[in-house]
């Protein structure tokens, strides 16, 4: 398995965010876009020590950017909405 802080990028700290975490108790991540869930349930349960029941993933692809001249692409990024158990809480949110 790779190391859990390679596979949770960030945490995600918006409004949606914020509401998902004190209505049904989930919160959200930027992670490895080639992680699968089962990854990324181990990882969230060893980083924080909390039981994981569910993980959604939502994929987002790389938007084209750039001038006539110079062409590109954003990067590919995966976002995670992991459920937790009832009573569980990440201290991180909890301090926001």
């Amino acid at each position: 398995m790779k190391d859990p802080r390679t596979i949770i990028l960030a945490p995600i700290i918006t409004e949606k965010s914020m509401f998902l975490k004190e209505k049904y108790n989930q919160v959200s991540f930027w992670v490895d876009p080639s992680a699968n869930k089962i990854e990324i349930k181990k990882a969230v349960e060893d980083l924080f020590k909390v039981k994981v029941l569910d993980v959604q993933t939502i994929r987002y692809k790389g938007k084209p950017k750039g001038s006539l001249r110079y062409r590109g692409r954003t990067s590919v990024r995966k976002k995670a909405i992991v459920k937790l158990a009832p009573g569980q809480t990440i201290e991180f949110f909890e301090t926001l």
